[in-house]
């Protein structure tokens, strides 16, 4: 666990739950309302004016506290009505990565046929979305039948999906005595990616499949056998170069051999990235395998490859949005299941199994690869029975609020463990 997180567990526990006053105080804001400061003081000045014409007899008195009380009723009842009228829509999120700003576009609106003064709009972010918990602006008047735009911005700091359920509205309107608090569902989903580290190079994947046919996707093994496809250029005959490759209908035009030079590609090999989120993970190097597996799965991409993700609870994932939305939601399971029954639905495909059990590298296929994360600070290496195939395994060092994931993209380029 991370010390920023642990701080704040230690400062929530440090603070004290509120008084039996202060939740009455609370829920009579929300159902009614609450006075203010001057409220409560007209309010005391109020009575206080009343039991002096009770004992008086006096009819001044009577009427400074009847306008008095009056003018206490219209405080309290107001401010609730004048809310009643507003209306809040929060804009579509495009969704952004771990450590991008996040834009919010609030829009208040005024559907009544009167002037809204002096309110205060709250709006409270979801839980580890952000750094900010709550944002608040006070607007000075929204006219009858106009709208108020507000937009702010926020870092997000986590991946996930997250859901906005509502902004607050208050004010003490018109007469500044009663202070009444209102929830307007302005409810929006934001989708946060996990953070995709750039790989220059990545043997796990560049030397996948090479165990059970090793030529099947060379450059060299491919351009020597083949006999058609795109040609890119045509070029004078060189001593070696395959007869099948000939241009004859140039070479006579020329008076020397041309030789088509094709466009020979690596792609077709399928390749699944598999991430095992059963549980015994740590939450940090969770968040860590999470990320190594949505950079791999877009250097396999970059590299030409067929690249699929995979995992316990959606099965095979493809389209970059449908795996960055799985990588956003993907969490640690609650129960733990055994490796045997994991492995029985992986596709029958070259995979990089992303795990943190040892036992779940002896059941892969031939031919896969493999990342197993070892905690931080563990003094004893990891051993892994009866390897049936290559992989690496990564130490869990890198801070939870450090963003740039430096050590695990230097790891993540490493040559395999054999």
């Amino acid at each position: 666990m991370s010390s920023s997180s642990s701080d704040r567990k230690q400062r929530n526990s440090r603070q004290k739950p509120p008084s039996r006053i202060a939740r009455f105080f609370k829920w009579l804001e929300w159902r009614f309302a609450t006075p203010e400061f001057i409220g409560g003081m007209y309010s005391t000045f109020t009575i206080f004016f009343f039991m002096a014409a009770t004992n008086t007899l006096s009819g001044w008195l009577y009427v400074i506290s009847g306008v008095s009380f009056a003018l206490l009723i219209v405080g309290a009842v107001m401010p609730k009505r004048l809310l009643a009228e507003m209306v809040v829509k929060r804009s579509p999120i495009d969704p952004v990565s771990v450590g991008d700003d996040l834009w919010m576009d609030l829009t208040i609106q005024n559907t009544g046929r009167t002037e809204k003064k002096l309110l205060e709009v709250s709006d409270i972010l979801p839980e580890n979305l952000s750094n900010i918990l709550q944002q608040d602006v006070v607007i000075e008047i929204i006219a009858p039948l106009q709208e108020y735009r507000w937009s702010y911005e926020a870092k997000a700091t986590k991946r996930g999906i997250f859901l906005f359920r509502s902004t607050e509205i208050a004010t003490s309107s018109p007469l500044g005595l009663f202070r009444s608090r209102r929830v307007c569902p302005s409810g929006q989903k934001v989708i946060v990616y996990p953070r995709v580290i750039p790989l220059d190079r990545c043997p796990l994947v560049d030397q996948l499949g090479q165990d059970t046919s090793p030529r099947q996707y060379s450059d060299e093994h491919n351009y020597s056998n083949a006999s058609e496809g795109l040609t890119k250029t045509l070029r004078p005959y060189r001593w070696g170069d395959p007869t099948r490759l000939i241009h004859w209908r140039t070479s006579a035009k020329f008076g020397e051999l041309r030789v088509r030079e094709l466009e020979v590609t690596l792609g077709g090999q399928e390749v699944a990235i598999a991430l095992d989120n059963s549980a015994g993970w740590q939450p940090e190097a969770f968040e860590e395998a999470v990320v190594a597996a949505a950079s791999l799965y877009f250097y396999a991409q970059k590299s030409k490859l067929s690249v699929r993700l995979w995992t316990n609870d959606t099965g095979i994932v493809q389209s970059d949005r449908a795996v960055l939305e799985t990588l956003a939601a993907v969490n640690i399971a609650y129960h733990s299941v055994p490796p045997t029954d994991i492995l029985k639905d992986l596709p029958d495909l070259p995979v990089v199994w992303i795990s943190h059990s040892t036992d779940s590298i002896a059941y892969l296929p031939l031919g896969s690869r493999w990342l197993l994360w070892q905690a931080s600070g563990k003094a004893t290496p990891v051993s892994v029975p009866n390897q049936r195939s290559l992989g690496l395994v990564i130490e869990t060092i890198s801070d939870a609020d450090d963003l740039s994931y430096k050590s695990l993209r230097s790891q993540l380029q490493g040559y395999l463990a054999t």
